[in-house]
């Protein structure tokens, strides 16, 4: 009998032991749950802060942002998209080892996130991909946020196609409503053919898909925030200055069709920017400077 109470009192005690381990268990699992949440907080907390205080700052006293390139882990190219970019993409070339590597990341990175189809018997190799993504990263490389928000998916065409929705020929064509850019490889190709013709297929599409980006009344990132700054400021001098347009237009720096609207203004405008810089900054040094601060461009692009 003495036994059999000994058995009892001692199985009783563990499991008042077990109780207060798993109580214990339970206060040490719902205190790390809690920390857990005020951290996450104080980081949201502190990252709202910075990004309104860096909003602020690009916004009333310094137009740079905080920071533009910082990654954890870099992703790579395969060595034959490497080869491409290395071979056939001139921006890349003139770039500084470090920021070679950011720009490879990145399009690694944009090529990953976006699709490439391929019409009229065209069948998407790399050198598609790399060029394309080539140009996007190359537009927004002074922003940090480089991925464009209103495009999915990239159609390449041989050469001239029919659109969709239009039913007109076009080289070149952004469609929002399906986030969707074409393009006819012959035209795209022939824009990096020759360097300094102005006229650049990739660079003119891709900048209406940032135009459109930014424009949006939701977008508050910095590069928004830059590029419709700048914008409005070469917008403002062109509709004030009747003679200033006119000087532009009378210098052919500028195909005609920048001024067929200011959509096409902007896109023709950049397209220079990149494929003239010497001869834009040399004639119209004020509209060359708000496009480099448009961009956020620290390189020496002329």
């Amino acid at each position: 009998m003495t036994g059999y109470l000994a058995d009892v009192l001692s199985i009783s005690l563990m499991i008042e032991v077990s109780l207060f381990d798993n109580k214990a268990l339970g206060r040490s699992i719902i205190t790390a749950f809690m920390l857990l949440l005020v951290l996450i907080l104080l980081i949201v907390v502190i990252r709202s802060m910075l990004a309104l205080v860096e909003d602020l700052w690009v916004s009333y006293i310094i137009p740079k942002p905080f920071y533009t390139h910082l990654y954890f882990v870099k992703k790579r190219l395969s060595e034959d998209q490497l080869y491409i970019l290395e071979n056939q993409f001139v921006f890349y070339q003139k770039l500084q080892p470090k920021k070679k590597l950011y720009f490879e990341h990145r399009v690694a990175n944009f090529i990953r996130h976006h699709q490439f189809e391929g019409r009229s018997g065209v069948y998407i190799n790399n050198q598609h991909k790399v060029l394309i993504a080539s140009t996007a990263v190359m537009l927004t490389f002074g922003y940090r946020n480089y991925r464009f928000k209103s495009l999915k998916t990239f159609v390449i065409y041989p050469d001239v196609f029919q659109s969709t929705s239009s039913h007109a020929f076009h080289k070149g064509e952004f469609n929002p409503a399906y986030k969707t850019v074409a393009f006819s490889w012959k035209d795209f190709l022939e824009g990096y053919a020759i360097e300094n013709d102005n006229f650049n297929l990739g660079i003119h599409e891709l900048v209406h898909v940032l135009h459109f980006d930014f424009q949006k009344r939701k977008n508050n990132a910095i590069g928004a925030t830059l590029f419709v700054r700048y914008y409005d400021k070469i917008k403002h001098k062109m509709q004030s200055s009747t003679e200033y347009r006119q000087n532009i237009k009378a210098s052919k720096l500028l195909r005609n069709y920048a001024f067929l609207n200011s959509f096409e203004f902007i896109s023709v405008l950049i397209e220079t920017f990149f494929e003239s810089p010497k001869e834009l900054k040399s004639n119209f040094p004020d509209l060359y400077g708000n496009v480099k601060k448009m961009l956020n461009y620290n390189d020496n692009l002329d």
